[in-house]
């Protein structure tokens, strides 16, 4: 199974709104979970989650950061 990109989103306490915070390239789901808490353990956050990229629905783009029709991450623009 080829990785998927996967979006974090985390908080550092109950009352506050979720954050993007970065994204991870996983197999599946659990893989990602392992991924970003690995990745992004420098806080104490209270919550995190991840969702396929691909699963982003643009409202008013065509175009954005999160639309499935981007074919690379800048990251990955050399």
């Amino acid at each position: 199974m080829p990785d998927r990109i996967y979006v974090v989103f985390a908080r550092k306490n109950r009352e506050d709104p979720l954050h993007h915070i970065g994204s991870v390239h996983a197999a599946d789901a659990e893989l990602a979970k392992v991924y970003a808490w690995k990745t992004y353990d420098e806080e104490r956050w209270f919550e995190m989650v991840v969702a396929p990229q691909d699963t982003f629905h643009p409202v008013n783009r065509e175009e954005t950061p999160f639309s499935i029709h981007r074919a690379t991450w800048p990251s990955e623009v050399a």
